[in-house]
């Protein structure tokens, strides 16, 4: 049986990952689920999968989860709180596969720690390649670990490779949804509300990540891993609008060729493929049914109105911390939308001026990596604070409560 570590058990891929591990109770067991905050999920996941450790934020959710465990009689599991619980779970010896899907750089220690433990990983956080992508590449080549990509773009470019040799490949296309706001009008994206952006037409996903695919920054953060996980040069990665999201990426090889992946719209199809590789299982899912009439529609994207896309390429061009500083600057930004301290436009602008304003280095360890991200966070605050301050607040409460008079 293969043990598993599920860093992030109670989000959302770590929720779909316990669904495809469901499936296969002979095969996959738990050996450690690693949550934020969200004790009351955590517990009962425990009750169920029987980990041999789980493992919290800090030390008060240790308690509170301890408390709750007790009153539901459930067996205690080894209990462990802070970042270093983290990576004693990824790296334990008992552990055979790590499923990296705690959003954030706060997964980038554990996984990186896995890759050099020569763990199989499945990759389900965008931020490790992001932020520190040449670092976790050489790990993976020093250690000869695997590293499976578990995003449905990059888990169907990571299929669609399969089909010939990688000095046979032409380009690597990404597909997007386009996102909410596809069809709206340039000139109306400044009056975007967070309500509005987070109406994700094919996903449902957490609130940044959501946010993230209605600026197709997600799509940037993308192009940026695949040049990792696949050692494409940006410009032989291209991004193209497909609303309908059945097709999730397209190789094209040099005699013109183009292989691509299409399954149904869910994440347990590209977790179950991670996790039983090279072997393909039975699907998790129901599958597409193709008698069915269907219109696949494929369009470029606009980069005028996505600059945020634009400036992935320009980071991953750059390299050495830009992406980190990419990835943090944008962070900030868009809680700051949705606490509607900045227009969605200024979403790019302090992703933008943030990089303006901090110069680029080559980070050589994971410490330098989470330095750059500190002080990308402290500057896009700034940013945020000189131009918005707390005019952008008052003007929505003012705007607001003009409506409900």
């Amino acid at each position: 049986m293969n043990l598993v570590t599920l860093l992030g058990s109670t989000g959302s891929i770590g929720a779909s990952t316990l669904d495809v591990l469901r499936l296969w109770p002979e095969r996959f067991g738990v050996y450690a689920l690693v949550a934020g905050r969200n004790v009351e999920l955590l517990a009962r996941q425990i009750a169920e999968f029987q980990p041999k450790v789980a493992a919290v934020a800090d030390e008060p959710s240790l308690e509170k989860l301890c408390k709750l465990l007790k009153e539901q009689g459930t067996r205690l599991p080894e209990l462990a709180a802070g970042p270093r619980a983290k990576v004693a779970v990824s790296t334990a010896s008992e552990t055979d596969f790590v499923m990296s899907a705690i959003v954030g750089v706060e997964g980038l220690e554990a996984t990186y720690e896995a890759v050099r433990h020569k763990k199989r990983v499945g990759l389900a956080n965008k931020e490790v390649l992001v932020s520190a992508g040449k670092l976790v590449m050489e790990a993976r080549q020093t250690a000869g670990s695997e590293l499976i990509p578990v995003d449905s773009e990059h888990n169907g470019a990571h299929q669609s490779l399969r089909a010939g040799l990688r000095q046979e490949v032409s380009k690597l296309i990404l597909t997007a949804s386009g996102g909410p706001f596809r069809a709206t009008p340039a000139a109306a994206m400044a009056s975007v509300t967070p309500k509005q952006a987070l109406n994700h037409p094919t996903w449902k996903m957490g609130p940044r990540i959501t946010i993230d695919s209605a600026t197709l920054m997600n799509k940037g953060f993308e192009v940026i891993e695949a040049c990792w996980l696949f050692d494409f040069l940006p410009k032989d990665v291209e991004v193209v609008v497909h609303p309908e999201s059945k097709v999730h990426a397209m190789v094209e090889y040099v005699d013109g060729s183009v292989i691509a992946q299409v399954c149904a719209t869910d994440m347990r199809m590209p977790i179950q493929y991670a996790l039983t590789y090279p072997e393909r299982a039975t699907a998790p899912v129901p599958r597409l049914d193709w008698k069915q009439a269907s219109k696949w529609t494929f369009e470029p994207p606009d980069f005028q109105k996505f600059p945020l896309l634009r400036l992935a390429y320009q980071a991953q061009e750059t390299g050495g911390s830009a992406t980190a500083t990419l990835n943090a600057a944008d962070e900030i930004a868009v809680e700051a939308f949705l606490a509607e301290r900045i227009p969605f436009s200024g979403i790019a602008a302090t992703v933008a001026e943030t990089l303006e304003r901090i110069p680029g280095w080559e980070p050589r360890s994971v410490a330098d990596v989470l330095e750059v991200d500190r002080e990308s966070r402290r500057v896009a605050s700034r940013v945020i604070d000189a131009r918005w301050g707390e005019n952008f607040e008052q003007k929505n409460l003012q705007s607001k409560a003009g409506v409900r008079a």
